[in-house]
């Protein structure tokens, strides 16, 4: 794997830090590094040409400006070419020194250009190239070089952008993990089949991640159910299209995310690797990019395209936006790999024509997804010929009873009989939110937590909670369905600074109330939702661009989510939101506004923020009057 390592260098730090791991590479894994830097004479030349104009009179007589043409180009290409020489002497000495075979290529023209068909017609097996080069400014992320040849390249491509690659401790201990991107697709396979054996070739652990989205199309219905007409809305017929998603897409597309990743894992036992997988819920790149600040892995895997692009994409949408915004290295994965069981499943599986039919059944848009779950569920269970008992019962294992009714899998008598002769109950995992119902789970079918991590869903404890909570208030949907709130839970809400922001966490929490049958939306709810967008926020910096791992900015942002910065209240290590900062203000000012803003400060430090929210401050003022009580009831006491 990866024998010839191929570097685009123009001696920038990334460029340098891009030399040194192809060179750890090419030491792992004994291959040759080719290392390559273009220059533009012909761009000088013809620049050199177009000021000629302004050149004194003396100068514009044909022959002296033909002699003064040949000295220009002449010193423009012997500088170039030696400028290119000098750099590529650094890569070739820092590879002698490695023992390391090395091959020097310099090329006249566009840069971009050039290093794409370069790469294109020669038999590199991987690209190693900075993020950013020497015209980079405090604002750039991503170099248009970078970005160009990784658009047009079909090669795997590692793109630099740490700089420090000191990444092992005193004792020989790698220092961070390989994390990949795991959608389904060949090239998130193919991306950890390379993980698995970089991270032996490192020492490196190798963990896979997972992101399903079931929020994007209740925000999306949300959003335009304003803006049709009445007549448009019939059509459309909002409340089916929902009752749709929650009854068969949102149940299911947890357990097939979750069956990519137990692919992966699979894959990774195969050779010899006990792979760590993580599941989350949301915008794709938002989740992994969250999590990548996190954990602060080594590298990030991902497929150049993902499991919905067509193969003529250049570069996928969710991977162009962490290409742009992940603050560590990664590796842009252009191989494809099909796991066994999919193509054995094709290959070996008979299908009879009651079980086609009932495939058929399902929407066209989710039969492919349904295809692929039944045969991994058949493989699993030593079955050559896909039934329709065997499609009723794998397809039992990703839909609700509602759902299996209508498509005809089972009675409706038989179900409803079932459903009488139990409580409508209703259990959540505790690590992954999966929502069971109406039976007590023995094991999550989604993560694989065992009982002890699902949590009963107690809603009169629920109802009494949200009295606590100031009482409850009905809100209307976007499909006339009826959500009740606390008004604590409103009130948190209203803390989101962003409107879009506020409208987005809005629609998730509603979303998770839905699937999971909750009856009352209550604080810790939104809280859950509110961290996420907190964490957002503490990543921009105050002009409402993106922190980069320096700290800088990293480009722009929408322009509400920078105004919602440009308000944020900077006082010592917390940023305020207006109205928590004004909050604290009316306290009277000396000892009580200065005991009263460090309790609002240990309840951030307590929740692991630094960006100060009204119910924070609230939270931090209501503890205040608490000790305040004791300290004047215990005084009482000890008064004569």
């Amino acid at each position: 794997m990866y024998k010839k390592i191929f570097v685009p260098v123009d001696n920038s730090e990334h460029s340098i830090s891009a030399v040194d791991m192809a060179i750890e590479l090419a030491g792992r894994f004994e291959s040759t590094v080719t290392a390559s830097h273009a220059y533009a004479a012909r761009m000088h030349d013809y620049r050199f040409k177009q000021m000629e104009y302004t050149l004194p009179e003396e100068y514009l007589i044909e022959d002296a400006m033909e002699k003064q043409r040949k000295i220009h180009d002449t010193l423009i290409t012997m500088g170039l070419e030696l400028i290119s020489d000098s750099y590529l002497v650094v890569a070739e000495q820092r590879c002698k020194e490695a023992g390391i075979p090395f091959e020097p290529k310099m090329y006249d023209g566009k840069n971009w250009k050039v290093i794409a068909k370069d790469i294109e017609e020669s038999d590199y097996e991987l690209v190693i190239m900075g993020a950013l080069g020497l015209g980079a400014v405090k604002d750039s992320v991503l170099g248009s070089v970078c970005e160009r040849v990784t658009r047009r390249v079909r090669t795997d491509t590692l793109v630099i952008k740490k700089v420090d690659l000191e990444d092992v401790t005193e004792d020989g201990t790698p220092v961070g993990n390989i994390v990949v991107g795991i959608d389904g697709s060949p090239e998130s396979f193919a991306g950890l089949r390379t993980a698995l054996e970089l991270g032996k070739k490192t020492g490196r652990q190798v963990e896979a991640v997972s992101v399903y989205d079931p929020y994007l199309h209740y925000a999306m219905f949300n959003s335009i159910v304003n803006v049709l007409t009445e007549k448009a809305s019939k059509v459309f017929k909002f409340k089916e299209q929902e009752q749709l998603h929650e009854e068969v897409i949102d149940t299911g597309l947890a357990k097939i995310y979750q069956s990519h990743l137990d692919i992966a894992r699979r894959i990774a036992a195969d050779s010899g690797v006990n792979l760590k997988i993580t599941l989350l819920d949301g915008k794709a790149f938002e989740k992994m990019l969250q999590y990548v600040r996190r954990e602060n892995p080594w590298l990030l895997v991902l497929g150049r395209i993902g499991v919905h692009s067509d193969e003529d994409m250049d570069i996928g949408s969710n991977t162009e936006n962490l290409l742009r915004q992940a603050p560590c290295n990664i590796l842009l994965s252009s191989q494809r790999y099909v796991p066994p069981v999919d193509v054995s499943a094709e290959e070996s599986m008979l299908w009879t024509e009651p079980a086609t039919r009932l495939l058929n059944t399902a929407p066209d848009f989710a039969r492919g997804i349904a295809r692929t779950t039944i045969h991994r569920w058949a493989m699993e269970r030593g079955h050559s010929v896909i039934t329709r008992k065997i499609v009723e019962q794998a397809m039992g294992n990703i839909l609700p009873r509602s759902s299996m009714i209508k498509m005809g899998i089972i009675a409706e008598d038989t179900a409803a009989k079932e459903i009488a002769a139990k409580d409508s109950v209703t259990w959540i995992c505790s690590r992954c939110g999966y929502a069971a119902r109406d039976f007590e789970p023995v094991r999550c079918a989604v993560c694989g937590s065992s009982a002890e991590a699902f949590q009963k869903l107690d809603k009169e404890a629920i109802d009494q909670l949200a009295k606590l909570e100031g009482g409850t208030q009905e809100q209307d949907t976007f499909d006339d369905v009826r959500l009740k709130w606390s008004k604590d839970a409103l009130k948190e809400l209203r803390t989101i600074p962003d409107g879009y922001q506020m409208r987005r966490a809005k629609a998730q929490i509603e979303k998770r109330a839905r699937v999971q049958r909750v009856p009352t939306i209550t604080l810790d709810m939104v809280r859950n939702v509110i961290a996420g967008t907190a964490e957002e926020l503490q990543n921009l910096t105050p002009g409402g661009h993106l922190k980069t791992p320096g700290g800088h900015d990293g480009g722009s942002r929408d322009a509400a989510t920078r105004k919602a910065m440009a308000d944020l209240v900077q006082d010592g290590e917390f940023m305020w939101v207006p109205d928590a900062h004004v909050r604290l203000n009316r306290v009277p000012e000396g000892f009580m506004r200065t005991r009263t803003k460090e309790r609002i400060e240990a309840v951030a430090r307590a929740r692991k923020t630094d960006l100060i929210t009204l119910a924070i401050t609230e939270e931090g003022i209501k503890d205040g009057l608490k000790l305040m009580e004791e300290m004047i009831r215990d005084q009482a006491a000890e008064a004569p």
